[in-house]
């Protein structure tokens, strides 16, 4: 399934209008992504992204766009949105949310390509998000460790024989995790999800876009920077060339406090563990027509708490390069 909002040509055209952009020639669904719905429009000569927010009201899709907007004004590599004839940024179409971006043209890396030349370009880009977004007002997230507790009850309620008898251990792994965070390390603006799925790469190596800024909310910089560690420098397992090369390039941009690279273990096992939650309540106990539509396998990120738990403090710091 490409979308969960379908829409007409009637649909586009209108938007397009709404921006004064030229007539519609062609729709295409994106099938990537798993939250919102995503199309390229083409009208004379331009192609444009539509974004239909399944999530979030008005209001929160207006201040999203305007945070983007803001970010891209500060040089962070990211599409600002496009403003409409009247000067908003987001407009309703099939009753949601929607906001118009400029086509960036590029490709994802997989991972068996992923050099540390690019995680080295990663930390940099990560690294100018958190100073660009210092003066934002960043909303709370949705997976602290509340949040996540919660998820774990419908785990537990929902009997599912896979997972049900997986609670116990997560629920005491998550409150152990939670124990050993500092909460005194530096915060603020957060992408929260750079995943190599929402970067976009030019033909010459350099990031062409940071995309989906739909879980940016308030965290620890050093949980940020290892969300994004855990997403571009594990293969079979942790790879220190491309981690180390991936803090080296934060630093270079912005260098972390002691306190931050004595919590980066604490903070790289919250991480884990919240995308082993998330991904066993967001796709593998969703199926059928609501299901998703794309499966990210919870047992990857589960590998990954291991292996940090085993490693401890001063093994991670070993692993970046510390």
């Amino acid at each position: 399934m490409a979308v969960l909002t379908p829409i007409t040509e009637d649909d586009a055209r209108s938007i397009l209008a709404a921006y004064g952009l030229p007539e519609l020639r062609a729709i295409e669904g994106i099938s990537a992504g798993s939250v919102n719905s995503n199309f390229a429009l083409t009208g004379g000569g331009q192609r444009v992204f539509l974004r239909i927010y399944e999530e979030r009201d008005l209001a929160g899709a207006g201040r999203e766009t305007a945070m983007i907007e803001r970010l891209a004004r500060a040089g962070v590599p990211t599409p600002a949105p496009l403003r409409r004839l009247d000067g908003g940024l987001v407009t309703t179409l099939r009753g949601k949310a929607a906001a118009l971006f400029p086509w960036r043209e590029g490709g994802m890396r997989c991972q068996a390509a992923v050099t540390p030349a690019d995680t080295r370009k990663m930390g940099e880009a990560l690294a100018r998000v958190h100073l660009a977004g210092a003066p934002e007002k960043a909303e709370t997230g949705r997976f602290g460790y509340e949040d996540l507790l919660g998820r774990l009850a419908r785990i537990a309620e929902s009997g599912d024989p896979q997972f049900s008898p997986m609670v116990p251990e997560l629920r005491a792994s998550l409150a152990r995790t939670r124990a050993a965070r500092d909460p005194g390390l530096p915060r603020g603006l957060t992408h929260g999800d750079l995943f190599r799925d929402n970067v976009l790469w030019d033909g010459q190596g350099n990031i062409a876009a940071l995309l989906d800024f739909e879980s940016a909310c308030d965290e620890t910089y050093a949980y940020d920077l290892m969300v994004t560690v855990l997403s571009w420098c594990v293969g079979d397992d942790l790879d220190a060339r491309l981690a180390g090369a991936m803090r080296e390039g934060y630093e270079a941009v912005r260098p972390l406090e002691e306190r931050e690279r004595r919590g980066l273990a604490a903070e790289g096992a919250f991480a884990a563990l919240r995308f082993t939650i998330t991904r066993i309540t967001d796709y593998a106990m969703r199926t059928g027509a609501t299901g998703p539509r794309m499966v990210k396998d919870w047992r990857r990120f589960r590998m990954r708490f291991g292996k940090l738990d085993a490693l401890g403090a001063e093994g991670v710091c070993r692993l970046l390069g510390l």
